[in-house]
C-alpha cells in the first residue's frame, strides 16, 4: 500500500514530502547544455557519457539530462532520465564545484541494476572533481 500526498503523488519515503532534484542544481538552459558540449569534456562509463565544464562564476554543481529519441519511446526515455536523477541526487557530492555536467544514457541503462548506475555516477563525479582540481592548479 502506498501513501498518497495532498496533491495526488505518492510518497516514498513516507516522510510528507517527495525527494526532489532541486532547481539551483538542474541545467535548464539550451545554450549551457550546448556550451558543455563544445567546450567541455569527457568520461565515458558503461551505461553513460558523462559531459563537464567548470565554471568561471557561480557556485554548485548543475547536471542536466539528454535523452535522444534513438534510445527508445517517450516511456523509456522518461524511465531513463527518472533513473539517472536518483541516482545523481543519491551519489551527488558534498563539496559543490562550479560545473556544469551533462549525461548522456546508453541503451543499457534500462537494464542495468540501480547500484550499479550508482556507483558509476559516483565515479563519474569523482573523476569531474580529480580534472577541476588538477585544472585549478
Amino acid at each position: 500500500m502506498s501513501v498518497s500526498a495532498p496533491n495526488g503523488s505518492s510518497n516514498v519515503s513516507g516522510s510528507g514530502r517527495r525527494a526532489q532534484f532541486p532547481r539551483p542544481g538542474r541545467l535548464l538552459r539550451h545554450a549551457d547544455f550546448e556550451r558543455v558540449y563544445k567546450q567541455g569534456r569527457r568520461h565515458f562509463a558503461a551505461h553513460m557519457t558523462v559531459f563537464y565544464l567548470a565554471r568561471a562564476e557561480g557556485g554548485g554543481l548543475r547536471v542536466g539530462f539528454t535523452v535522444g529519441r534513438v534510445l527508445g519511446g517517450a516511456v523509456e526515455r522518461n524511465r531513463m532520465k527518472r533513473r539517472l536523477r536518483e541516482a545523481v541526487r543519491l551519489r551527488r557530492p558534498a563539496e559543490n564545484a562550479a560545473v556544469d555536467v551533462v549525461i548522456n544514457p546508453k541503451k543499457s541503462l534500462l537494464t542495468a541494476d540501480f547500484a550499479e548506475l550508482q556507483n558509476e555516477v559516483s565515479r563519474a563525479f569523482e573523476v569531474i572533481r580529480k580534472s577541476v582540481e588538477k585544472r585549478a592548479t
